[in-house]
């Protein structure tokens, strides 16, 4: 495979690394040359033990352009329409980019829906966690269960790891984290947990969200504006009804999710020691049995794209749950929650209305 990924900040570093451990061809490209410079000298050699001299570092202006089999983009989410349907117009045999998929205001998600579909393109969002193991054993878990009742999700984690990882940066005024309306805050960075909630609506044949009621706590401090807590109730087409909660401030974090039946209950837990997802099957008594798959983060990317060219070996990438179209109802959602949250009321979706702000509407 040979991949061009755009941006060279830390998600671009993982998925050069993830490419390079499959063997494929690296091209990758940022507009800031001393992000390319970090990425030789500090973070990929930091994190992977040396630098790797196959990948190729290019400013964006001076990156090849066509005969890409797959282009991922890993820059901040207000600018990935832009980059994405300019990858399309390079023919690639995939995309991927990264999570979120927009800024809420759902500005171009329609159109690269429709320019990839016409041009062919298989097109991915970056929700890794529903393609990892222990989510895979999760769900079968959950489609085995009797007589659903709820299911909630939680990805409670300070963002200081965050900034750990992007020492460059100062705080969340300095980077798109630091508002909503860009993409970041709890409800877009953290927007893994809807996507998983998302899911296994999917998987146990519940359908799509179709009600979103919401509370987020917003903070308006230091130059940034930004929600620092989200909290989402929501309802599926199938009547399913659960909660998603996801914020910037616990410690240490929470990465759960929990799927009750009426006489047991299924709990995932992302990282639950170092390093190890586990599954846990919860009997109405109180018996448990746990399963514990082995990983570490770079694992995450690396069965992410794996999956990707599977997909594209088996021609079923429109029925991957990273598919476009899983991205953008994500989206959807969180355009709902944050007109729900302004405006104190429920937002339906009506998803015949496309992927714009025309398909959410007050309940």
């Amino acid at each position: 495979m040979r991949t061009k990924i755009i941006g060279a900040g830390s998600i671009g570093n993982h998925l050069a690394h993830a490419a390079r451990t499959l063997g494929w061809e690296v091209v990758l490209c940022d507009i800031d040359e001393a992000a390319l410079a970090r990425t030789r000298n500090d973070i990929y050699p930091a994190r992977y033990g040396q630098w790797d001299e196959a990948i190729a570092l290019v400013p964006c202006e001076d990156a090849p352009r066509g005969g890409f089999d797959l282009i991922a983009i890993g820059t901040p989410p207000d600018s990935h329409m832009a980059l994405a349907r300019g990858a399309l117009a390079e023919s690639p045999r995939a995309l991927l980019v990264e999570k979120p998929l927009a800024a809420p205001d759902l500005d171009g998600c329609q159109a690269l829906l429709e320019e990839a579909e016409a041009a062919g393109v298989a097109a991915f969002v970056g929700y890794d966690h529903v393609v990892a193991e222990s989510t895979t054993r999760f769900a079968a878990l959950a489609r085995g269960l009797e007589d659903v009742q709820t299911l909630d999700v939680a990805f409670r984690e300070h963002w200081q790891g965050i900034f750990n990882a992007h020492p460059w940066l100062a705080g969340p005024a300095d980077t798109y984290l630091g508002f909503w309306a860009r993409g970041g805050g709890a409800l877009g960075e953290h927007s893994h947990a809807l996507n998983l909630w998302q899911h296994i609506a999917h998987e146990i044949g519940a359908g799509r969200v179709v009600e979103v009621g919401a509370m987020l706590d917003y903070v308006d401090a230091g130059g940034a504006d930004y929600d620092r807590l989200a909290l989402l109730n929501l309802r599926t087409e199938g009547g399913l009804v659960g909660r998603v909660v996801q914020d910037v401030v616990t410690r240490p974090p929470l990465k759960w999710a929990r799927i009750q039946g009426a006489e047991a209950a299924i709990e995932w837990q992302c990282i639950a020691a170092p390093y190890h997802d586990e599954v846990r099957q919860v009997l109405a008594e109180g018996a448990a049995r746990m399963e514990r798959f082995e990983k570490t983060r770079p694992d995450d990317f690396i069965a992410e794209f794996r999956h990707i060219e599977a997909a594209l070996m088996q021609g079923n990438a429109d029925s991957s749950p990273i598919a476009l179209r899983r991205g953008l109802d994500t989206m959807l959602v969180i355009a709902a929650a944050h007109r729900s949250a302004r405006e104190g009321r429920t937002i339906t979706i009506d998803y015949s209305a496309g992927y714009t702000e025309k398909a959410l509407a007050f309940a």
